[in-house]
């Protein structure tokens, strides 16, 4: 018997593909990378092209932060006193049932190593960003984040504020 291979179901409802999608599409991948980019090299004013003002996130469950500024100050505190991070991200999909207002979902995992005594230890979070996008005139920015995550590996006490 051939065994029956059921494809998985995106949670993101996703129509053919146009030229106008394909570069929405593009624009929010590359304010994405703009946000791994911020936090790989502690560039916290790369965060004001990520998000909108007045967003709103939550981050595993248990951050709320309502403004850029919070949120700045909420991934800093975690990553200022950890060792070098990356922040990989992929398989983007992006639902335009409102044009004006698109959602969009990608995976991550985040890559933390510890820093000076604490190097030899590392923590990995995987899960993905649901993020809800508004168009301001510098661009397309985050106004609603919500991360999950599905797996969590090593010591999560890597993460620390600097000193």
């Amino acid at each position: 018997r051939t065994p029956v291979i059921r494809e998985r179901q995106s949670v993101m409802q996703t129509a053919a593909s146009t030229l106008e999608q394909v570069l929405l599409e593009h624009a929010l991948a590359q304010t994405l990378t703009r946000y791994a980019t911020a936090c790989d090299t502690r560039n916290w004013d790369l965060l004001q092209q990520v998000f909108a003002p007045d967003c709103t996130t939550v981050y595993g469950g248990s951050y709320l932060c309502e403004g850029v500024a919070k949120v700045r100050r909420m991934i800093s505190t975690h990553l200022d006193g950890c060792g070098p991070t990356q922040h990989l991200l992929g398989n983007l999909e992006v639902d335009i049932d409102d044009p004006a207002r698109p959602r969009s979902r990608i995976q991550v995992r985040a890559v933390h190593q510890g820093l000076g005594p604490r190097s030899h230890l590392r923590y990995d979070a995987i899960g993905f960003y649901e993020d809800e996008w508004v168009r301001l005139p510098e661009g397309w920015r985050i106004q609603k984040r919500s991360m999950t995550v599905l797996l969590e590996i090593g010591e999560r006490s890597v993460l620390q504020p600097g000193t």
